[in-house]
């Protein structure tokens, strides 16, 4: 009745160590005075999208219950999720009518992606589906389509996917909603994102820390989430943490995550209840964000959070076959599981779909009638599957010029410091719509440069409190990632740096978010969005601090592995191939790309106008390093990777003095994507540009940053593939010297040089003959530097000398007598 309470627990019952203050988040609520039409437009809006969700489920005919149910109206295969529908079908109609009310700009982001039958049904009921799909029309026609196509080949998948209006979340694997929720109202003031969370989500790592993401959240600058966490009990076979918290438990852990919590479970009288609980947290909302805006925020706002208790498969069948299922585990998938077989599940099919009242809640025509219409917004535009944000959002970056940026051939740079100046200088010129996501890595990873006109996004510090900020750090890898998605998908673009060992911790997010993208490809409605920008970089080839645990180029196959159409490898080799690269992504639309490079400093081999040809091309022959410009190879060396570009350039350098005669061609691949079989990728050189590259028949050794098995896959259908070898990371590493590591997985100077002679002997006579002896030289070199490395715990110091070519540096003329390497100083007398 209006102006009644919420039953809620008495305080004086609680614990009385909880303060005062906590309990007060959780006790007394007045509620709202609904009207009439209002309570009954909210709850056939419910009934209309429970009947509908449910019937997609099972019927592949007879979708308004015109007639008695037969086993033939029953699909072949029953797909799809019951138990979380009703839960989400309510929100749904709330977060309409609260839309309505407020003239909201608001968006629904739902971690249960299972139970799409929810929101499609929703989406049909507001006519979103007709907007996008004119074959799911208001009427008969339209609604049959909708129900018999749910989860066959020619209809919806049974998971919220890129389809789906209005969806910006893959509803695959568990545990990323609320961080995709909070990084989609960042730089959008006048945001609103509800999203609503499951216990049974609720559970894993990266929902349990996304619970902090509010504390990053400046709220002069961005929206709001609404978070709602959906307590039915139960998961796929077995009770949920959270459904076994009582109001107390609850109080606390939210109180101590800095919210203040409402519940939601007065089943009685829910929609007086969810009305009156959205209500509040909007208002909640906007106090916290007028007080900032005004210039007087609140240091430490205690955002609110909704907790919403209804059963699991709330008005499903109560019992089947001597088992209870409304409110148990049982109500998980499909209730009804043997309904195509047996007469008396099929009778309580019926009775469920006709509980609803489906002929009182369409017209003749089969629209949804206007009674349920009264909720939903007037404006398409302000309905939750139309909303502009989720599907047509693009913001193109202003990325300013790389060359301003670039440094000079010959000298040295870290890849990373280069970069960081052209990142902050792209943070001034986009300041609403680019921002970096990052583990606490930027200052170790020598990206510190984009602090220069800019801070750290941190709300419950004192420190950087209301001052904004481009740049989130928190170490969450799941986090991060959650934040980049909803960020993204809504329109701007994000940039991800990380320690290169520890990206795998959101491989399987990535490989979610791509398939995401991949379907929004395929949609005719659905407008281009940024790539998602990977930097790679405290890499295993220059370890410091850290041993084996921090060696890991996984990753990079991780990416490999998606779609041509959507992965982009890079590993510049120098700062301003770098430089090149990171322009190239920041521009570029709808892939994965990941960005591998150095922190420490190493020599800039191509000027800036090289750089920019190299890059363009993905690959180029060195003809400074290489013999004759690299004409008649006996041999093809190729680097890929900073570090292992290095020491191909070191080994060409000493072969040209050690082995005169060996006639070597020095390639360096920037572009993984290039060496992929013609044809299977978009950036494939053709065969013919391959073997202009590397030879039709001479032996090709590559030198390569990550594993084997990812450019075996890569060249997988080029002719000749036997003369072909790789050296690359085999999980050999230790807190050691950059040149042992380098030494450990094969990839050093000399192991170029011993492949460059074996391979070259196989046409020059001149080098079989020697062979041998240079050989056991090389090999006695490498038992020398061990042996130096073990007993002084550095590398020689000659060992990272800029390498020189007859009297130039990367076939520039020296400036001075000092630069380079007068003789053999890359070998330990």
């Amino acid at each position: 009745m209006p102006g009644e309470v919420i039953d809620r627990p008495n305080p004086q019952a609680i614990a009385s160590h909880i303060p005062d203050e906590v309990l007060s988040l959780s006790v007394k609520l007045q509620k709202m005075r609904l009207s009439d039409e209002d309570i009954r437009g909210l709850e056939e809006f419910r009934r209309a999208s429970n009947y509908i969700a449910a019937a997609m489920i099972f019927l592949s005919d007879n979708a308004f219950l015109e007639r008695d149910l037969t086993h033939d109206d029953i699909k072949p295969r029953l797909l799809g999720h019951w138990g979380t529908c009703p839960g989400l079908t309510l929100v749904y109609a709330h977060l309409n009518y609260l839309t309505r009310k407020n003239d909201l700009d608001l968006i629904y982001v739902v971690g249960p992606g299972h139970g799409a039958p929810a929101i499609l049904a929703s989406l049909w009921l507001e006519g979103s589906l007709a907007r996008f799909y004119p074959q799911y029309s208001n009427t008969k026609q339209g609604l049959h389509n909708l129900i018999t196509g749910f989860s066959t080949p020619h209809g919806f998948p049974s998971h919220i996917n890129a389809e789906t209006p209005g969806a910006i979340h893959e509803g695959g694997e568990l545990g990323y909603a609320l961080s995709v929720a909070f990084g989609a109202v960042m730089d959008k003031p006048d945001l609103v994102v509800a999203c609503i969370v499951g216990d049974g989500e609720a559970e894993s790592g990266p929902t349990a820390t996304a619970w902090h993401a509010a504390k990053y959240i400046d709220p002069a600058e961005s929206g709001a989430v609404i978070p709602i966490v959906h307590v039915n009990g139960f998961k796929i076979s077995e009770r949920t943490i959270y459904g076994c918290m009582d109001d107390k438990e609850m109080v606390t852990l939210f109180t101590g995550y800095g919210y203040q919590c409402r519940f939601v479970e007065d089943l009685e009288d829910i929609d007086r209840d969810l009305a009156t609980s959205m209500q509040w947290a909007l208002d909640e909302i906007r106090k916290i964000q007028k007080a900032a805006r005004s210039g007087k925020p609140i240091m430490k706002p205690r955002w609110p959070v909704l907790i919403m208790r209804t059963p699991k498969g709330w008005s499903g069948p109560k019992i089947v076959d001597g088992e209870f299922v409304e409110g148990s585990f049982h109500a998980h998938q499909v209730p009804l599981m043997a309904v195509k077989s047996d007469k008396e599940q099929l009778a309580d099919l019926q009775k469920w779909l006709l509980s609803y009242g489906p002929a009182k809640l369409f017209t003749e025509a089969g629209a949804p009638i206007d009674s349920i219409k009264s909720i939903i917004p007037v404006e398409d535009h302000k309905r939750l599957g139309q909303r502009a944000e989720t599907y047509k959002c693009y913001e193109p970056l202003n990325v300013p010029d790389w060359k301003k940026f670039g440094v000079e051939k010959g000298t040295e740079q870290s890849c990373m410091k280069a970069i960081g100046d052209l990142i902050d200088q792209a943070l001034i010129n986009n300041p609403k719509s680019l921002r970096l996501f990052s583990p606490d890595e930027l200052v170790s990873n020598k990206l510190d440069a984009i602090f220069n006109h800019t801070g750290r996004d941190f709300q419950w510090d004192e420190f950087s409190n209301a001052r904004g900020g481009r740049v989130i750090e928190i170490l969450s890898e799941h986090t991060c990632q959650g934040f980049l998605q909803g960020y993204t998908l809504t329109g701007r673009t994000g940039i991800f740096p990380s320690y290169e060992s520890f990206l795998g911790i959101v491989h399987t997010m990535m490989v979610q978010y791509s398939k995401f993208n991949k379907m929004a490809r395929e949609t005719t409605w659905r407008t281009d969005i940024s790539s998602i920008n990977y930097i790679e970089t405290s890499t295993w080839t220059r370890q410091e601090h850290n041993g084996f645990s921090h060696q890991n180029p996984s990753f990079i196959g991780a990416v490999l592995n998606l779609k041509p159409d959507a992965a982009r490898v890079y590993l510049p080799p120098d700062a301003n191939t770098f430089l090149s690269t990171i322009s190239h992504c920041l521009r570029s639309k709808n892939y994965v790309n990941l960005m591998v490079g150095s922190k420490q400093p190493q020599p800039a081999f191509l000027s800036v106008e090289e750089a920019d040809a190299h890059c363009r091309a993905g690959a180029s022959i060195w003809k400074f390093c290489s013999t004759d410009s690299g004409l008649r190879p006996d041999v093809v060396l190729v680097g890929i990777g900073s570090e292992l570009m290095f020491e191909v350039v070191v080994a060409a350098a000493i072969l040209r003095r050690k082995a005169p005669g060996l006639r070597v061609r020095v390639v360096n691949v920037t572009d993984l994507m290039i060496l992929e079989a013609e044809s299977g990728h978009p950036h494939s050189l053709s065969n013919q540009e391959f073997s202009a590259m590397f030879t039709a028949d001479r032996p090709v050794h590559f030198n390569y940053h990550g594993y084997s098995n990812e450019i075996k896959g890569l060249l997988f259908g080029r002719e000749n593939m036997d003369r072909m070898s790789i050296a690359c990371y085999k999980e050999e590493g230790s807190t050691t010297t950059p040149f042992d590591m380098m030494l450990r997985n094969d990839v050093s100077r000399y192991n170029v040089m011993e492949a460059a002679i074996k391979g070259a002997a196989k046409h020059n006579e001149d080098i079989k003959l020697e062979m041998s002896s240079m050989l056991g030289e090389i090999r006695h070199q490498i038992i020398k530097v061990r042996e130096y490395v073990m007993a002084t715990g550095k590398d020689p110091d000659s060992t990272f000398d800029i390498p020189r070519f007859e009297g130039t540096v990367f076939g520039k003329e020296k400036k001075s007598e000092g630069e380079g390497s007068k003789e053999d100083g890359f070998f330990v007398n």
